[in-house]
């Protein structure tokens, strides 16, 4: 599972990171700003709780590629 942000639509309510802190990073001001990244197996279920959280909904939940 793969997570992409857009970045330029956060308005740093920073809840991805209140719920996940261990999947999402946030600066100072509470945006996130992270490139599209690879979920570890075992945070998976933490990345879709934060990712649930935003309530701009800007963080999109990509399924893994077929191989």
């Amino acid at each position: 599972m793969r997570i992409k942000v857009d970045s330029e639509r956060c308005m740093g309510h920073a809840m991805c990171n209140a719920l996940a802190p261990e999947v999402y990073t946030v600066t100072d001001d509470g945006f996130n700003e992270m490139p599209e990244f690879e979920v570890a197996a075992d945070r998976r279920a933490a990345a879709l709780r934060g990712a649930s959280a935003c309530p701009e909904r800007i963080i999109a939940v990509l399924a893994d590629e077929a191989s």
